[in-house]
């Protein structure tokens, strides 16, 4: 049905509006017939085929009869036929009846015929416009790109411009020579700051005159000669001001440090010298030299000339050594000894030079010390001399660093070329000085002062005075070595003979080897050298035989013994006041004091004590061995040691402790001895009741007679002096 209405539409839609209805209904009775007519196409529905399969029939019935109308009819008892035929005469009805419709408003159709044909020409008109707007909007596409080329190229020709302009402008800029810069270079004094701004600004033009002379710029020689004729100008007057403060340095009693704080203001006064004219930096750099090389040599040279003058009159000689007896007759025509020749070992409070507060303090004023008719050892002008020479050369090496602009091995020969004439004399001398000097503490002072200056230098980071310090030790170091030798050869070879009369008291050499070792050993130990350690080893093992050849010269070991412990307690006492406790002199001695110490106890205790002490050692002997049964006849012997003890002990004991105590000149050693007796005392006596408590001497009745050992210990106490 709904292809036959379809059909009747078109049909309708071909036929002229003008036409008449018959005609269409004649149509449709055509269309009605044919249709009767046409064979019927039942499909998979037609039972006559031979591809039907009666076993799909079954599926077939039941999917029908699913149906909702089919169930209805099947509930209703209608009959199928009868109904088929129902149904199909209401279609027909009901096409007829939309055949009907479409004819009656078949007019409206028409016109909505016409209607569409003229949106359609519309629509066509509108194609065409569209498409001439598309065609429009691709030539502005290509107009566009254009405009963005020409935008690019124009903004690229910008930047070149810009580029150019900031060249040309910066060019023209360093080429323009200002008004201001002219007057100021010709009319301003140089000690203005205006003038310095413009002496910038003037060799930055001269720089860039000789960049653009390389690249044969033409507008180069347009500023050429006024810019020459400037540089002349500054050249001159820079040349002036500076050769005026050279020669204000000349005038006496000139601070020259004033002048030389002036010139490092205007260091770039030389810079642009040696920038645009060498030859008067060169010219100026040899004044500055030559001015500076005098006034360094004529003020040092008179310094130290008038320093000398105020040195200690007394100076030790070649006599004066450790080994030299004070009874030494000289000759006739000999010059006078020291008052006493003890000071020459004993550095007292000359070491106090090598403190901080007075290595580094105030130089010496020579007039001021000649008003005070003062007096000063060799080390003390020495330390006086090389800190001015340390504190003006360490200025002088910044000032020359700085000014001239120089570094490195530049800086050193500069230096030299200044400082060399000063320095030269000064070791000159010295060398005279050291030839004949016999003073081996002030010798070694100057070392550790030389030492600690150059520590000094170091930590400024100045080298310029090292190779110095390094020729002044190479001065100093020989000579004491020497001198040190000269001694130790003069305690060797001294005779005890001619020594004048013996006492046990400390002897004067020993005396004045405790001072020197013990001054020496505390200066090494800052700046410790291996040669003077040595040396000093070999004056100690001199010295050891020298005490040891002086006691023999008494006929008793007891007097031996005295002098041995006297002499050593002395070296042992002022050692310890400057030298370390773990020193190797100080060691040595503290062993030899111990053992000539309890040789000295077993000797004094001898005497008074010999008996019981020599048979408590019998005694402890032969308990070893299991023997002691053979001192049992020995009854009387031990009676009388029991008796005798108990009745002299007090007497002795404080007749030992008074001869200990006239004996050595050293309370604390005489107190120390005196204890060490006693207690070596009790231990023998407690070892002497040990024995006799054996079961060898049980029986023997003196045992009753024996001092109870707490009460002896008591008793002794009292015998201890106390200081």
């Amino acid at each position: 049905m709904a292809e036959v209405a379809a059909a009747a539409v078109g049909a309708a839609l071909d036929v002229n509006t003008a036409g008449n209805t018959t005609d269409m209904m004649a149509y449709l009775h055509d269309e009605n017939t044919d249709g009767e007519t046409t064979n019927l196409h039942l499909g998979e529905l037609d039972l006559t085929t031979d591809e039907f399969i009666l076993d799909e029939v079954d599926i077939h019935i039941q999917a029908n009869l699913e149906d909702d109308l089919v169930k209805e009819a099947l509930k209703t008892g209608v009959d199928l036929r009868q109904y088929s035929k129902q149904v199909e005469s209401e279609l027909q009805r009901i096409e007829q009846a939309s055949i009907k419709d479409y004819i009656k408003e078949s007019q409206n159709i028409a016109l909505l015929h016409n209607q569409i044909t003229a949106c359609d020409s519309i629509l066509e008109r509108m194609e065409g416009m569209l498409s001439g707007f598309q065609s429009d909007l691709s030539s502005i596409s290509s107009e566009i790109q254009t405009l963005q080329q020409q935008s690019v190229s124009m903004n690229v020709r910008l930047k070149n411009r810009q580029a150019v302009r900031s060249h040309l402008s910066q060019l023209v800029d360093e080429l323009v020579v200002p008004g201001a810069m002219i007057s100021t270079i010709l009319d301003s004094p140089v000690t203005e700051q205006e003038f310095l701004e413009q002496l910038h600004e003037l060799n930055n033009k001269i720089n860039f005159a000789k960049e653009l002379s390389f690249r044969e710029t033409l507008a180069c020689s347009d500023i050429q000669d006024i810019v020459d004729r400037l540089k002349l100008k500054a050249v001159s007057k820079i040349r002036e001001f500076i050769l005026q403060k050279i020669y204000s340095f000349r005038k006496p009693m000139t601070n020259y440090q004033i002048p030389q704080n002036t010139l490092l203001k205007y260091r770039f006064f030389y810079q642009f010298l040696l920038a645009n004219e060498r030859t008067v930096a060169k010219e100026i750099r040899d004044e500055y030299v030559d001015t500076m090389s005098k006034i360094y040599y004529s003020y040092f040279k008179s310094y130290s000339g008038r320093l000398l003058k105020v040195q200690y009159e007394e100076v030790a000689d070649k006599d004066d050594l450790m080994g030299v007896e004070d009874t030494a007759k000289k000759g006739f025509f000999s010059k006078p000894s020291l008052k006493s020749r003890n000071t020459i070992f004993t550095v007292g409070q000359r070491g106090a030079i090598l403190s901080p507060a007075d290595l580094e303090g105030p130089i010496l004023v020579p007039h001021t010390a000649q008003r005070g008719d003062s007096r000063y050892p060799y080390e003390t002008l020495f330390r006086s001399q090389h800190y001015a020479l340390l504190d003006n050369g360490c200025r002088e090496f910044l000032f020359l660093s700085d000014f001239f602009m120089v570094t490195g091995n530049s800086a050193l020969d500069l230096f030299n070329s200044i400082m060399g004439k000063t320095l030269s004399m000064f070791l000159k001398s010295m060398s005279t000085y050291v030839s004949d000097c016999y003073d081996s503490i002030a010798v070694f002072l100057c070392i550790h002062i030389v030492l600690r200056f150059r520590a000094i230098t170091a930590k400024r980071t100045i080298p310029a005075l090292d190779k110095y310090w390094e020729a002044v030790l190479e001065l100093l170091l020989p000579r004491f070595e020497l001198i040190l030798e000269m001694n130790i050869h003069s305690i060797r070879n001294t005779d005890p003979q001619r020594l004048g009369v013996l006492d046990t008291r400390p002897h004067y050499i020993t005396r004045r080897y405790a001072e020197f070792s013990s001054a020496i050993v505390s200066i090494n130990q800052t700046f410790p050298n291996e040669r003077t350690n040595t040396l000093l080893g070999q004056l100690l093992v001199e010295v050891e035989n020298f005490v040891l050849k002086m006691a023999a010269e008494f006929p008793s070991r007891r007097d031996q013994l005295i002098f041995l412990m006297n002499n050593y307690d002395m070296m042992l006492s002022v050692l310890m006041e400057r030298a370390a406790d773990d020193s190797k002199e100080v060691e040595g001695f503290q062993q030899l004091l111990l053992a000539r110490t309890q040789e000295f106890i077993e000797e004094i205790l001898s005497p008074p004590f010999g008996g019981m002490i020599s048979f408590v050692k019998e005694a402890e002997a032969l308990m070893e061995k299991g023997q002691l049964d053979r001192l049992k006849n020995d009854e009387a012997r031990i009676t009388q040691l029991v008796r005798g003890f108990s009745s002299t002990w007090k007497q002795s004991v404080e007749s030992m402790s008074q001869d200990v105590m006239r004996s050595f000149t050293n309370f604390k050693n005489g107190t120390s001895i005196i204890q060490g007796a006693l207690t070596q005392l009790i231990q023998y006596y407690h070892g002497f009741h040990k024995i006799l408590n054996q079961p060898t001497f049980r029986s023997l009745a003196v045992r009753s007679e024996l001092i109870n050992l707490h009460h002896l210990m008591v008793e002794v106490k009292k015998h201890k002096p106390n200081f």
